[in-house]
């Protein structure tokens, strides 16, 4: 294995777990580096199997909140309200990552083109969204009523065009249906666990034969690089949104996005 591609993995894993869970697009910014990097995935696997090394960093943020749901599920009615909402939310991208899987790998994952233009668009949106006078009705997570977690979820299918981004495409459903910015975000980081983990394991299914055992170990080093990273992602969002909003991160994506087009039209 050439110290190159560990270099590559190592690189990729950290910028994956960095912008796993803020609204700019985790797999874009894998996708482009990985492609001025030179780095080569089997079906682009790696971008989204090291995607579990972020779930685990949001279990073990989360872990004590997510026992105390799982212990109270018989005698609690919000416990109840709150797990059926995460599952009424994940179903719509279950559904349609399932139909439309070999698509959105051999074809929107192919084009750096328009992950870069999507990047811009998205940014343009998150400062639209996040100089709107919005009133908040729902603040606490838990709270959430079913049909306002099924209309979050088909916010999130817009995600499968690489460059949109998961969690900026939940929280800006979120926001405009009537949640407050924290916990727009929060909810975001639990639909991510069904959601992130049912994409690994479609695609580690899918691409079962096309792993090899040096893939194996760049997968890895990818995985713990994006747990470490996005621990410290997880453990400050929250209160960063609370207080600065989502301009920055809008243009975050605008930056990338324009770097990227340059890039692309100077060295191809």
């Amino acid at each position: 294995m050439e110290d190159q591609s560990i270099i590559s993995a190592l690189v990729l894993g950290l910028i994956e777990g960095l912008t796993e869970f803020v609204p700019v697009s985790s797999t874009a910014h894998v996708l482009l580096a990985g492609h001025f990097l030179g780095f080569e995935s089997p079906g682009n696997t790696f971008a989204v199997l090291i995607q579990l090394g972020a779930i685990l960093a949001i279990l073990s943020v989360y872990f004590a909140k997510l026992l105390g749901i799982a212990l109270s599920l018989p005698t609690s009615v919000e416990s109840r309200r709150f797990v059926g909402a995460v599952l009424v939310a994940f179903l719509p991208a279950a559904v349609i990552g399932a139909l439309a899987h070999d698509f959105i790998k051999t074809v929107l994952f192919e084009t750096p083109m328009l992950i870069c233009v999507v990047l811009i668009l998205g940014g343009l949106v998150l400062l639209w969204i996040d100089r709107m006078p919005l009133k908040p009705r729902y603040h606490d997570v838990t709270e959430y009523p079913l049909s306002l977690a099924f209309k979050i979820g088909l916010c999130q299918c817009v995600a499968m065009i690489p460059g949109t981004s998961r969690s900026g495409a939940t929280i800006v459903g979120a926001l405009l249906l009537g949640a407050d910015k924290r916990s727009a975000a929060e909810f975001s980081f639990f639909l991510a666990m069904p959601t992130m983990l049912g994409a690994f394991t479609l695609d580690l299914y899918k691409n079962r034969n096309a792993i090899s055992a040096d893939d194996g170990l760049i997968i890895a080093i990818g995985f713990v690089a994006a747990f470490v990273s996005a621990l410290f992602v997880v453990r400050g969002l929250l209160n960063f949104v609370s207080k600065r909003g989502y301009a920055p991160f809008a243009w975050w994506r605008i930056a990338i996005g324009l770097a990227g087009i340059i890039g692309l039209l100077t060295f191809g």
